[in-house]
């Protein structure tokens, strides 16, 4: 973590696993993400994918912000839940609609 790749890992994480969260901020995120090849758009759209597919909810949470934040419209976000529907399992994305539902509310109220 420096001045330039802010701490990104939760502050649990930091606290019970250090080296988790410097890897987390400084490989993943600070290396990753920022790999030129992707765009933090559609890497924000794989990784919200692969986490409804695993039903990582508590992972999604932070990563649906952050798709947001890339660039990505609830609509696009709740269109490609109900694609993986299909693929992934109609349980994954009916908790996942749940979590994207939680983090617009979340959003709305802050505006």
């Amino acid at each position: 973590m420096s001045a330039t790749n802010p701490a990104v890992a939760p502050d649990l994480i930091r606290r019970h696993a250090p080296k988790l969260a410097d890897l987390t901020d400084d490989v993943l995120f600070a290396d990753v993400w920022e790999r030129p090849e992707l765009s933090p758009r559609d890497r924000s759209l794989i990784t919200v994918a692969a986490l409804v597919a695993l039903g990582r909810d508590a992972q999604l949470v932070g990563h649906l912000r952050r798709a947001l934040a890339n660039g990505l419209t609830t609509d696009e976000l709740t269109e490609a839940i109900t694609h993986l529907a299909f693929y992934a399992g109609w349980p994954a994305a009916m908790s996942a609609v749940g979590v994207l539902a939680s983090v617009t509310a979340e959003s709305a109220s802050q505006d």
